[in-house]
């Protein structure tokens, strides 16, 4: 053999090994935080758009809108559109569950209900 020959010795690989298993086990419960916290920003942002909905359509009929859709109870899809009375882009058509007629569940978990006597939606 010669003296000139470079390259890694196994305890180097080994150690490189270990390096990125430790990276990877700091990584993964990371990237679920994200997925949460991206869902819960998602139906925050539809939230956000429902009530500035029912406001704009106070505003152009004087009253709050009887329903805030005539989708049926269950998951929203595109045949069964939830918030289509009041938002303009058509209505939601994934990741929202419409419980009751006035109730309605987002992609985070959390239960949303809608009172046309005052148009709040909490």
């Amino acid at each position: 053999m010669r003296k000139n020959q470079r390259g890694f010795t196994l305890i180097e690989l080994i150690m490189v090994i270990v390096l990125l298993g430790l990276l990877a086990i700091v990584a993964i419960p990371k990237y679920y935080d994200l997925t949460t916290d991206a869902k819960t920003a998602a139906e925050q942002g539809v939230v956000g758009a429902v009530r500035s909905g029912i406001y704009t359509y106070f505003a152009k009929n004087k009253a709050y809108p009887a329903t805030l859709d005539a989708a049926a109870v269950g998951a929203c899809a595109v045949a069964n559109k939830c918030f289509d009375t009041i938002l303009d882009q058509g209505g939601i058509q994934q990741d929202w569950t419409k419980a009751s007629a006035t109730t309605y569940t987002g992609p985070a978990g959390t239960t949303y209900t809608y009172t046309a006597a005052t148009g709040q939606f909490v």
